[in-house]
């Protein structure tokens, strides 16, 4: 979106927001943050599976373990819960209570595409009983289907579980997200785990402002992308005299913190492996930032996303371990240098996650997809 104010405002070109977007995702330079506080500034990590948030941690953090990140899931001050864009993420407790409740609305609007399968359910009352049978003991998605089934027998037991989930904020129950451990799936709500009440949702103004430290530059649209969320633009408009104004080589608004960092666009930008669905990745409408044109769409294959690989704070291409052998595929060649820095990156990455262990980083054939 363009006005007259974008107009006049300075612009910013691609490798500018990059800069300033990975300095914010400590990804200029890893920052000496624990990892609670790291996942707080970063407003959760993205934890489709359970690897990512360890591997988006070693990539951001200075002597990050990954005993750290699993002993907070284990005290329970860190969970993991479906928030922004309907996705799994590790949230701190803080913020799963507060941030769950900030897009709900997403979450009701979602149940729109079950309504065939709720005929005729009371949602008030299935989110009753729902909350009744998880906080008894923790269920997993086939025990809900089949006690709600039981109750509600002309329903589908897919959209009934589908509408627990949305009408409650579910988190997944340890062992399930710990380093090194295996455990199904299994959910209770959060106010049930974490022993505190709901709390109300925050002024989304506050959260503009914590997204813009961990994501900007960024326009309304970026954070609806974020977010899930739509009908920000008054939200920014609000804030507008706390922040400054620039524009992309698109002529997009963009809006920022007047303290946060923008590095010269020349900064050194070392290689960084970051794994599947990393919010980096995920959290703006336009991508360019971080994605070349020419390698858009290359990370993901149907709906599952590759682990990636950055250089020169930019999409280079994807990793994969395959035994005790790091696998880099880079979309195009690499120069001596920056292939020595890869491997170094590479090395370093499995020494933290994988200590004790032999460590061998290999170069596969180049991408073609």
């Amino acid at each position: 979106m363009t006005n007259s104010g974008a107009a006049k405002a300075p612009v910013l070109g691609v490798r500018a927001l990059g800069r300033a977007t990975l300095a914010r995702q400590f990804l200029l330079d890893r920052s000496p943050s624990s990892a609670l506080d790291a996942v707080r500034h970063l407003l959760g990590l993205q934890a489709q599976n359970v690897r990512p948030p360890y591997y988006a941690l070693a990539a951001r953090l200075d002597g990050f373990a990954p005993e750290e990140l699993s002993a907070l899931m284990a005290d329970r001050a860190v969970v993991r819960i479906v928030t922004l864009r309907s996705t799994i993420h590790t949230h701190t407790a803080e913020d799963c209570l507060t941030l769950r409740p900030l897009v709900q609305p997403a979450r009701d609007r979602e149940l729109g595409a079950f309504r065939a399968g709720l005929a005729g359910v009371d949602l008030e009352r299935l989110a009753v009983r729902a909350r009744e049978l998880v906080e008894a003991e923790p269920r997993t998605m086939a025990q809900l289907r089949a006690a709600l089934g039981a109750e509600w027998p002309d329903a589908d037991p897919r959209s009934l579980a589908v509408a627990a989930r949305c009408r409650l904020p579910l988190v997944q129950v340890t062992p399930r997200g710990l380093w090194g451990r295996s455990g199904q799936v299994a959910l209770t709500t959060a106010e049930h785990w974490l022993g505190r009440p709901a709390q109300p949702a925050p002024d989304a103004g506050d959260v503009v402002l914590r997204y813009l430290a961990a994501f900007g530059p960024a326009s309304v649209k970026d954070m609806q992308a974020w977010a899930g969320l739509t009908r920000l633009r008054d939200v920014f408009e609000r804030l507008r005299p706390r922040l400054l104004t620039f524009r992309d080589p698109n002529g997009v608004e963009l809006f920022d913190l007047p303290g946060a960092p923008r590095p010269d666009p020349d900064t050194p930008a070392p290689p960084r492996f970051l794994p599947e669905f990393d919010n980096l990745l995920l959290s703006h409408a336009d991508r360019a930032r971080v994605v070349p044109p020419a390698y858009r769409g290359r990370a993901w294959q149907g709906n599952q996303a590759h682990r990636t690989l950055l250089v020169d704070g930019f999409l280079a291409g994807l990793w994969r371990l395959d035994g005790g052998v790091l696998v880099v595929e880079t979309f195009g060649e690499l120069a001596r240098s920056r292939r020595e820095a890869v491997v170094a990156e590479g090395a370093r990455m499995l020494a933290a996650l994988h200590p004790g262990q032999p460590h061998d980083v290999r170069f596969g054939t180049v991408v073609r997809r």
